[in-house]
Parts: structure tokens; C-alpha cells; sequence
């Protein structure tokens, strides 16, 4: 039997792998963070979110807009004001964007914002409980439009079918939308239907790296744009997915600038973007049987750790799940997997040291949880 594996030498090994895949003088743009408070009890401040970017570079910058603030009425406006300050004091290291609710007066408080130096806008219909169908829409579209800034749109879990977006975005084509979350909430829909539309961006915060892989076998890597989802995600995570995603996906130095940072300056410039070319990866792909398991069973594992509150995520909950993922990699005929699913159980075990004693939405174990899922998803077979 293996000795256990070191937690620091685990998340060390991650490090150095990310240092490697990043390309030299790439400018990163996480192109979806919060700020501030949610009513689920996630925080986050600027010094936190700071200290996230650092993990990458000392120049690195986020997109950032207020979370599901318990003080949002009206209008979002004490949240937006904070983030807003915040973007102030981070010597341009923070993008803010303010966050609108379609029913609360969302015109005047984006112009509002926007005037006082905002360069986005979030819209939040999961928690905010509205539809793309309604009159407010264009009037915030229109507003986008006029300022040349973008919209960033929820677009993963809770979400009723989103065609009626689809139809907003092709009515207002001036206007960059970035689809959070991969769009998995209607990603095939979109990604039929938002073909010819010059600026739909697809971003890459979400636990599963299936769906970020999907991706390049939909839509152009062109308008795919690294995120995070902080407090939700962390930098270096979800950085380190988009690249190994990038990986398997072919794309070289130049495509991967674009990817962690270029092709969200150049929204946020309101450049034109890059040509889009043809989808990266074929929709049938082959697959290692016994990674897959492993994915399968880490998912399971991420799920049951979700199952409560985002604010009240416990690491004890993924055990099982964890356990066996493990038992998966302890194959004794594992084939061209063995390389990758010894990795995946080193970082197993040092999840599983740490999630009985870690606390409470730990983002070590969380982290490396997340770590091997993505290294299961990105061998190629």
C-alpha cells in the first residue's frame, strides 16, 4: 500500500502544471467574479478576490459584479455602489459591472453605473425571477448597445428553457453577450441558434469539465473566454480547467491568449473580435471507459457536496462519491489510463485527508475534488 499522499505536494504539482500550461505574456481576464455578500452566505471582498488572482499573476484582472446581495433594493444600487468603490481602490485590476433587476427600475440604474464607470452588466434570471420575454429586455439591451459595454447572463443550473434569449441576442447582434457557466442551460440551442452572432461569448466557470469540452466541438474557441464564478469557483481552478480543456482541444499560444484574457480585453474595448472559425473538436469523440467511470463518480461526489446551500457546502458530504472514484483507479490492469488515474488517486487521498477536518465549503478539498475531475475528463484516449 501507497503512503498517503502529501495535500501541499498535491496542490503544488496543480501549480506547476497550470504555470506550464499558461503561454508567456498571456493577459488574464477572469470574465465572471462577485463581490460582496449573497443571501446563500457566500462573501467576498476585494482583498479575497485579489488574493485569487495573485495565485496567477500579479497583473491579473477579473470582471466583477455584486452577488444576490441581501441589501440589493432598490435597484441593486448599494451593492453596484460597492462594487464600483471597489474597482476604485484595486488600481484597475477589477472590471465592475452592475448588476440589474429587469423589474426594479434597470435603465436608470445601469445608466446610472455606467456613468460612473461600469463597463458591463449582469443579469441574474434564476435570482431574479424573470423571463427574456418581457418588455424590459430590449430597453436594457438598448442600453448595452448605446454604451458598447456587455451582458453577462446566467445561463447554467435552475434555468427553464432559454430560446427567448436566443431571440433577444439575435434582435440586438451589436450587443456582446457572455453566457455564463458554459450556457449549459440550453448550450446545444444556443450554440445552433447563436451561430452567426458576431459577439456570443461562452464562458468557462462550471465544475463539469464535459461541458466545457462540449464546447469546442459547438462553437467556435474564438468566442469561448475563461471564467471562474468566485466566490463560487478559484481562479487557479478554473484556469487550470480551461487550459487542460485547451489542451485536448488543440489550440496553440496564441488561441490560448485569446482564451484566459485577449478576447475579453477586446470586448472590453469594444474591439472587433477575432474571425470565428470552425468548431476544434469532432462531436464523436473516443473516450477511456475507465476515466469515465472515474468522472462519473466525481460528479457524484460534487453533486452530494452541493446538495445544500451553496454557503453550507461540507466536503464530508463527497466521500463517498470520492471513495469510489478511487476504487476505479485502483484498477490493476488500468491500460494507457494507469499514468492518469494514479494522478487522480493521489489527489483523491489528499482530498479525503482533508474533508473530515476541514470545515465547511473548504476550498482545498473542494479544489482538489475539482482538480481530478478535470484531469479524468482531458486525457485524451
Amino acid at each position: 500500500m501507497s503512503a498517503p499522499a502529501d495535500p501541499a505536494a498535491a496542490q503544488a504539482g496543480l501549480a506547476a502544471e497550470l504555470r506550464n500550461l499558461l503561454p508567456a505574456s498571456a493577459a488574464v481576464v477572469d470574465a465572471h467574479t462577485h463581490l460582496g455578500l449573497d443571501e446563500d452566505g457566500m462573501s467576498l471582498d476585494l482583498a479575497g478576490l485579489l488574493g485569487g488572482l495573485d495565485e496567477v499573476a500579479p497583473d491579473a484582472r477579473a470582471c466583477a459584479f455584486p452577488l444576490h446581495d441581501p441589501e440589493r433594493h432598490p435597484a441593486y444600487r448599494l451593492p453596484n455602489d460597492r462594487v464600483l468603490a471597489w474597482a476604485r481602490e484595486s488600481g484597475g485590476r477589477v472590471v465592475p459591472y452592475c448588476r440589474l433587476d429587469p423589474a426594479d427600475d434597470p435603465v436608470a440604474e445601469a445608466e446610472r453605473c455606467l456613468a460612473l464607470g461600469a463597463r458591463g452588466i449582469k443579469l441574474h434570471p434564476r435570482a431574479q425571477a424573470f423571463g427574456f420575454d418581457t418588455p424590459a429586455m430590449a430597453s436594457i439591451f438598448e442600453v448595452a448597445r448605446t454604451a458598447r459595454v456587455p451582458i453577462l447572463i446566467h445561463a447554467g443550473r435552475g434555468m427553464p428553457p432559454m430560446d427567448a434569449l436566443a431571440d433577444v441576442a439575435l434582435r440586438h447582434p451589436e450587443v456582446p453577450i457572455v453566457l455564463a457557466h458554459a450556457g449549459a442551460a440550453g448550450q446545444g440551442m444556443f450554440a445552433s441558434r447563436l451561430r452567426d452572432h458576431p459577439a456570443a461569448l461562452y464562458d468557462t466557470s462550471c465544475f463539469s469539465p464535459f461541458d466545457v469540452v462540449e464546447l469546442y466541438a459547438r462553437v467556435p474557441a474564438e468566442r469561448i473566454v475563461f471564467a471562474s464564478d468566485a466566490p463560487y469557483g478559484r481562479t487557479t481552478s478554473g484556469l487550470f480547467m480551461a487550459l487542460r480543456v485547451a489542451a485536448v482541444a488543440g489550440l496553440g499560444d496564441e488561441d490560448r491568449r485569446r482564451l484566459v484574457g485577449g478576447t475579453m480585453q477586446s470586448v472590453l474595448d469594444g474591439a472587433e473580435l477575432p474571425a470565428a472559425t470552425a468548431p476544434r473538436l469532432a462531436e464523436r469523440r473516443a473516450v477511456d471507459g475507465r476515466l469515465l467511470r472515474a468522472s462519473a463518480y466525481l460528479s457524484m461526489a460534487f453533486g452530494s457536496l452541493v446538495g445544500g446551500a451553496p454557503g453550507s457546502m461540507d466536503p464530508s458530504r463527497a466521500l463517498p462519491g470520492i471513495a469510489l472514484a478511487r476504487c476505479v483507479c485502483r484498477d490493476p490492469d488500468p491500460g494507457d489510463a494507469g499514468a492518469a488515474l494514479a494522478r487522480i488517486d493521489a489527489l483523491l487521498d489528499a482530498a479525503e485527508q482533508l474533508a473530515p477536518s476541514a470545515g465547511p465549503g473548504s476550498r482545498d478539498t473542494i479544489g482538489l475534488l475539482h482538480a481530478a475531475a478535470v484531469i479524468a475528463a482531458t486525457e485524451t484516449a
